[in-house]
């Protein structure tokens, strides 16, 4: 069957049914790299995925905001996943994206859909205090832990609770110069929360037109990467958009996960 139907917003990484990241989702088409860059502000949402559907089980995608495409975004690939499972049904998937072939799968859940894929392996680093210093100034944020990448490198950076996640107000101006000059991606700042292994996040990404993401799922990919282990991250509180992403260390990369509601 041929996924021909238009444009869909699909609602990413929801916790308990609600909330989500908004993310359009269409087949791809005949379009520029200019008009795919005003789907997002035509749809209301911060991340459009276009998708090459032509071969069964397989997807290829494609993401952009509206300064430009991205070569990987973590919470637009489970939106695809849904989207392509409202189509043709659950199940696994090839895919492409960013020159790399990966492998998905998508399940019926309460809400809508669960999907997960291999997010690939996260390149880590020190942070260069010449890199990072005017980047945690305009985050208002006192250290960084680590570089972290699946596709564009960010900063991590833990703070020590919720309460000082939630008060973060940064300067979204001078932060993306800073990640500019830095080649940063953002800014991914994490919380712990009670429970071992669960924490709550904030993403930061003036860099690519997202002065804050509901949910930056490669960011948590790199989080679980960091740590070594399971992790499960509550985000978008600050913008009233509850969202949640799974993200667990395998053999040759991380496996992200998460609900979506079409």
């Amino acid at each position: 069957m041929a996924l021909t139907a238009p444009a869909a917003i699909v609602r990413a990484c929801t916790r308990a049914g609600e909330g989500g990241s908004p993310t359009a989702v269409l087949a791809d088409g005949p379009f520029t790299d200019a008009e795919r860059r005003a789907f997002p502000g035509r749809c209301g949402t911060s991340h459009a995925v276009f998708v090459d559907a032509r071969e069964a089980g397989a997807l290829g995608l494609r993401f952009f905001t509206a300064t430009g495409e991205l070569p990987a975004c973590g919470h637009g690939t489970i939106a695809a996943l849904a989207w392509a499972a409202d189509r043709v049904g659950p199940g696994a998937f090839s895919l492409t994206a960013g020159g790399r072939r990966f492998d998905g799968r998508v399940e019926a859940h309460a809400s809508g859909y669960r999907a997960a894929f291999d997010a690939g392996p996260v390149a880590m680093r020190d942070p260069d205090p010449r890199e990072a210093g005017p980047v945690l100034a305009a985050l208002g944020a006192g250290r960084a832990a680590r570089v972290a990448g699946t596709g564009r490198e960010r900063l991590l950076v833990p703070v020590p609770d919720a309460a000082a996640l939630a008060g973060l107000a940064p300067d979204f101006g001078a932060l993306r110069a800073a990640c500019d000059a830095a080649g940063y991606l953002g800014c991914f700042v994490y919380a712990p929360a009670a429970e071992r292994g669960r924490f709550a996040a904030r993403m930061f990404a003036p860099s690519i037109g997202v002065d804050e993401d509901v949910a930056n799922a490669n960011s948590v990919a790199c989080l679980a990467a960091h740590r070594g282990a399971r992790v499960e991250v509550a985000m978008g509180a600050a913008l009233g958009r509850p969202a949640v992403v799974e993200a667990e260390p395998r053999a040759g990369g991380v496996w992200l996960g998460g609900a979506a509601a079409v």
